[in-house]
């Protein structure tokens, strides 16, 4: 039987006891180590609120084990239950995800067939989406979660191979890229990565129409991913190369037509001005499309339309210059 710990970095959402209470209940060998790494920046508010959540684990409360790392973001919280566990793999879980039933008999069964060159087998996600109606740009963004390479909603690690690479780089400081920078570096040392059996559901979570617009922070963790494993980066990681450059275009088009117009070039600042209105509108004509087209999620899409490309593009160019002295990832020689 393969022996392997479970670590989970939280906020202390709501979703964390729906996540414990599911890993308590999945049939099969359990960890034998809980690490729950509590990343509030300031958990003094809510004191007893990680106590409670820990009272569904049961007779599993005896294995748990907790980490307080102080709002340093999802990659240290990784790190900081890494140096915690002894076992020779590690299953690292987000707080808002709930493992299936048989999960800790699948994953036994993932690590037991692992090749002694494989560092990582990678869960199977579902996102249930809902059945009456299209899902919002939201639902459809989060349901992206199930196509996605080496995510760590439901990823588990050798632990010597992590600690060969040094880990998640804490450079990433949300819960964004930090996963495919970790996976090409296993690669590149050498390993190999594959997908398991064992199923992972991850619901939607609730969030706020601007939630979209929070979301471009991510393109300054895009900008490292290009420092650290070149221009090419997004082929190795297999992953959607998104719209930046269409964003980027649009937001010149729209301060070009502000500077022109300042300075009393009105055809010009006219025709720029039609450029970032044709830009906009193809773009939340993209997101409308595909959903339920309610009042509300119309509403939500055309606001954030306008104000996603100009976030986009300032992220991507203040992640360029926070990282512009970031050296290459190098490949490590087994």
């Amino acid at each position: 039987m393969t022996s392997y710990a479970v670590v989970v970095p939280t906020l202390l959402r709501d979703t964390l006891a729906d996540c414990l209470a599911a890993l308590a209940a999945a049939r099969g060998p359990h960890p034998d180590e809980i690490v729950l790494v509590d990343d509030r920046p300031d958990p003094d508010p809510a004191p007893d609120a990680l106590a409670h959540a820990l009272t569904v684990l049961g007779d599993l409360r005896e294995r748990t084990t907790t980490v307080v790392t102080g709002g340093r973001g999802p990659a240290a919280a990784r790190n900081a239950g890494l140096r915690a566990v002894t076992a020779p793999w590690v299953a690292f879980l987000d707080d808002d995800v709930q493992v299936g039933p048989h999960w800790c008999a699948q994953l036994v069964q993932d690590l037991g067939e692992a090749p002694p060159d494989t560092a990582g087998v990678q869960g199977v996600i579902t996102v249930p989406l809902p059945g009456e109606r299209r899902p919002t740009d939201w639902e459809r963004g989060t349901a992206g979660l199930t196509r996605a390479r080496w995510t760590t909603a439901d990823m588990a690690y050798r632990t010597e191979a992590l600690r060969e690479v040094g880990g998640f780089d804490e450079r990433f400081p949300r819960a964004f890229r930090e996963d495919a920078d970790l996976a090409l570096r296993l690669l590149d040392a050498g390993w190999r990565i594959r997908k398991g059996r064992r199923t992972t559901l991850h619901p939607v979570r609730p969030a706020s129409r601007w939630a979209s617009v929070g979301q471009q922070r991510g393109n300054a963790d895009d900008a490292l991913m290009r420092r650290l494993h070149g221009p090419d980066w997004w082929d190795k990681a297999v992953a959607p190369r998104g719209r930046f450059r269409r964003h980027a275009a649009i937001t010149a088009a729209g301060a070009a037509a502000c500077a022109l117009a300042a300075a009393g070039h009105r055809r010009a600042a006219t025709a720029c001005a039609l450029g970032w209105a044709a830009g906009t509108a193809e773009f939340a004509r993209a997101r409308i499309v595909p959903g339920p087209r309610t009042r509300d999620e119309v509403t939500t899409v055309l606001a954030t339309s306008v104000v996603i490309p100009p976030a986009a593009t300032w992220h991507r160019l203040a992640g360029a210059w926070r990282h512009r002295d970031a050296p290459a990832w190098q490949e490590v020689v087994r």
